[in-house]
């Protein structure tokens, strides 16, 4: 099947996408339509935004990735409470960070340092959802980072409500939150500053890059789309 189909003949079936559960196009058949060697997808049925990812990555919903599988095999560590710039997964631990609290995934994508660069931003609150995903020119990656932030905190319309940003910048956490000296992009940390100031309760939470971190992923994938749109 090809995407030439028109949405009314589309189904949504349930399917792996690397580690993250997804939503896959299939005609009424429940086959996935692929379009050179892809297929749609999208985390949430009731969002807009969909993404055209690699047929190979999209396994069938009784297969287990093996990437959990191999994570599977690892013996666990003790889960450490998340504080400020403490690392995190997506597990119980930060459902628990997020409870009543607004969740923003950050990250930042430049193709070449400078070069294209592009922002995805995941915002939640409950059981709503935003996503951003833009082209911010020709920019270095840790400005990508900063940029991913501030679009984050623009988005929100309330200071009063408790706020948490997940990053895996280790640039970020530390011009944002370690009092580490900005040499450059002293005026793009600044403007950060300040926004946050306006903030009753605000803290920034490292977390590992490309480590099967599911929000992370999420907002790596927003992020390096943008990218190619700057192209």
């Amino acid at each position: 099947m090809t995407s030439d189909q028109q949405p009314e003949d589309r189904e949504w079936k349930r399917m792996w996408f690397k580690t993250n559960k997804v939503w896959v196009a299939a005609d009424p058949a429940g086959v996935p339509i692929t379009k050179d060697g892809k297929v749609l997808i999208k985390y949430q049925l009731k969002q807009d935004y969909k993404y055209w990812v690699n047929q190979k990555n999209v396994l069938p919903i009784e297969s287990v990735p093996p990437e959990i599988q191999r994570a599977a095999k690892k013996k666990p560590r003790p889960r450490k409470s998340a504080t400020h710039n403490k690392t995190a997964s997506n597990g119980a631990g930060e459902t628990a960070i997020c409870k009543d609290k607004i969740c923003i995934y950050t990250d930042g994508a430049s193709s070449g340092n400078p070069g294209p660069a592009g922002i995805g931003v995941l915002l939640r609150y409950g059981q709503s959802e935003k996503e951003i995903s833009e082209s911010i020119g020709i920019a270095t990656n840790n400005v990508a980072e900063l940029k991913a932030i501030e679009a984050g905190l623009r988005a929100l319309k309330s200071t009063a409500i408790p706020v948490r940003i997940f990053t895996d910048s280790s640039y970020a956490c530390g011009v944002l939150m370690r009092n580490w000296k900005a040499r450059k992009n002293q005026q793009l940390v600044d403007t950060i500053k300040k926004a946050m100031a306006h903030f009753k309760d605000l803290e920034i939470i490292k977390v590992k890059g490309h480590s099967g971190h599911r929000d992370n992923e999420r907002v790596d994938f927003l992020a390096r789309t943008a990218v190619k749109k700057a192209r």
